[in-house]
C-alpha cells in the first residue's frame, strides 16, 4: 500500500516510521510512505502557505493552491482515497482501519493546521476523518494514527495473523485479560483455568470475561453485540458466566 502523506512538518513522522512493526513492514516494502510539504509547491517568495479568513475571524486558514498542487503531483492508483484528517470526519473506528487496509492501494492524507483549510480543498477530499471529539495542533498525530492502525492490518506486518483476530474490537468486544510468567506476582495469581491446558474451558473463560469486560468498560458495545448475535439468531448464555462474569484471580 502506498501512503502519501501531505504536512507541513514532514520531520514529525520519522520516529513512527522507523520504529517497531511499522519500521519493519517499510523495510519489508509491505508499504510505502512518501512525505509532501506543501510549501515546496508554493510560487511565493515567502513560500506562505496560510492567509486570513474572508469575512474575518480568528486565525488563518491553509491556502488552497498548495494543497492542490501537492495532491496533484502524486501517481493515481486506480483504488486510492484522498483523506482530510479534521475534527468534523467520521472517527476512526477498527472496522474503519480495516476497510482502508482492505479495499485501498493508495491512501492520500492532508494534515491541516491553523483555523484548518480553505473549503475549496473539500473538492480534493473523498473522505474525512477525525481522532475524535476534540482538537489538536494540527493533522499529523491523527495521521500517525490512521498509518498505524491501516499499516499494521496489512498482510505481513504482524507475524501471527491469529492475534489480529482476537484484539478489541475485532469481534465486537474488549479483549480478555492476559497474564505471562510469574504465576503468582505479589499474591496476585494467574486464574486457573489458564494453567489447566484445557482449550475448550480456556476459550469459554475467556469469552466470558470479553463479555463482562465489555458491559463494565463500554456497554453501549456490548449492547451493538448483543443485537447482531440476537439478529443472526445465535444465542449468548449470560446466564452461564460463572460468578456472574468475575475474573477469578483478578483484583481490582
Amino acid at each position: 500500500m502506498r501512503f502519501d502523506i501531505v504536512t507541513l512538518f514532514p520531520d514529525s513522522f520519522t520516529s513512527i516510521l522507523s520504529s517497531g512493526l511499522i519500521g519493519k513492514a517499510l523495510a519489508k516494502q509491505i508499504a510505502q510512505v512518501n512525505l509532501i510539504n506543501p510549501r515546496d509547491f508554493t510560487t511565493d517568495k515567502h513560500r506562505k502557505v496560510d492567509d486570513e479568513p474572508y469575512g474575518g475571524g480568528v486565525g488563518m486558514l491553509m491556502k488552497p493552491e498548495p494543497i492542490f498542487a501537492a495532491v496533484e503531483s502524486l501517481p493515481v492508483l486506480p483504488r486510492r482515497e484522498v483523506i482530510l484528517m479534521s475534527p468534523q470526519g467520521q472517527t476512526i473506528n477498527q472496522p474503519l482501519l480495516r476497510e482502508l487496509a482492505t479495499n485501498y492501494d493508495q491512501l492520500v492524507v492532508i494534515c491541516g493546521h491553523y483555523e484548518g483549510v480553505d473549503e475549496r480543498v473539500l473538492h480534493l477530499v473523498t473522505r474525512e476523518i477525525s481522532l475524535g471529539d476534540f482538537i489538536l495542533t494540527g493533522g499529523e498525530i491523527p495521521a500517525m494514527a490512521l498509518i498505524n492502525g491501516v499499516m499494521r492490518l496489512l498482510p505481513g506486518t504482524v507475524g501471527k495473523v491469529e492475534s489480529l483476530k482476537s484484539e478489541s474490537f475485532e469481534e465486537g468486544l474488549l479483549d480478555y485479560p492476559q497474564y505471562t510468567r510469574p504465576a503468582n506476582f505479589r499474591g496476585w495469581k494467574v486464574p486457573d483455568v489458564l494453567l489447566s491446558g484445557n482449550h475448550t474451558e480456556i476459550a469459554k473463560w475467556r469469552l466470558e470475561q470479553q463479555i463482562k469486560r465489555t458491559g463494565d468498560r463500554r456497554p453501549d458495545l456490548l449492547k451493538a453485540w448483543l443485537e447482531e448475535k440476537e439478529k443472526m439468531g445465535n444465542s449468548v448464555p449470560l446466564e452461564g458466566i460463572r460468578g456472574g462474569g468475575e475474573c477469578e484471580g483478578c483484583e481490582e
